[in-house]
Formats: C-alpha cells, structure tokens, sequence
C-alpha cells in the first residue's frame, strides 16, 4: 500500500504514515475514533452537521473521507479548520488509523 503524504508548503504537511499491515474498517475502529471526538451533539452527527459535515454513519463518513478536508482538518493543517474544535487534537494513532483507513479506501468491515 502507499504511504500518504501531501506537501502544501515547507511547513505543512499531511501526517505521513507506513499503511502497510494497518488496515482499519469503520466497523472495528473507525466508527469508535469519529463517534468520541467527531460525531458529537452539536458537532458533525446527523443532527447537527456542522459546516455541512456529517460523520454519523458510514455512508457519510466514507463520503466525507474522500474528501481533502477530512485529513486536512485532522491533521490540523493551515488551511482547514483545525478539528477537533476546541479540544486537544486527535492522537498520533488515531490519525494513523484515519490516514490508512482512507489509504485503503474507507472499508466499512
């Protein structure tokens, strides 16, 4: 599998992670990451859809996924809004989750 990168300039760039042998669904880890910082009352749930973003279900965060601010907001790059908003950013893990799971196409199982 190829290794995500994506250079905006010198001081911005997209978390770089090894995807091979990480292979995250939606079902398994996904779901878990986006429903306790993402998926939130008042935040990107189907209720609320904030900025337009919905992260409730598979079908929209897969369709969301593909999608350049997804990564760039949670990788907290320059121009995107820095997610999550108002708390601490998502662990280095869990951004290596959520870059390989898009690596690998946003398998939902």
């Amino acid at each position: 599998m190829m290794t995500m990168a994506c250079e905006k300039d010198e001081d911005d760039v997209l978390a770089s992670f090894d995807c091979h042998n990480v292979e995250p669904s939606y079902n398994l880890e996904i779901k878990a990451i986006l429903n306790r910082n993402c998926a939130i009352s008042g935040c990107h749930n189907s209720s609320s859809q904030a900025g337009g973003i919905n992260l409730g279900s598979y079908m929209a965060a897969e369709a969301e996924s593909s999608k350049a601010r997804f990564l760039g907001a949670i990788n907290q790059l320059s121009d995107y809004e820095p997610m999550p908003r108002s708390a601490t950013k998502l662990s280095e893990e869990d951004i290596k989750l959520l870059t390989c799971w898009v690596d690998h196409g946003s398998p939902e199982n």
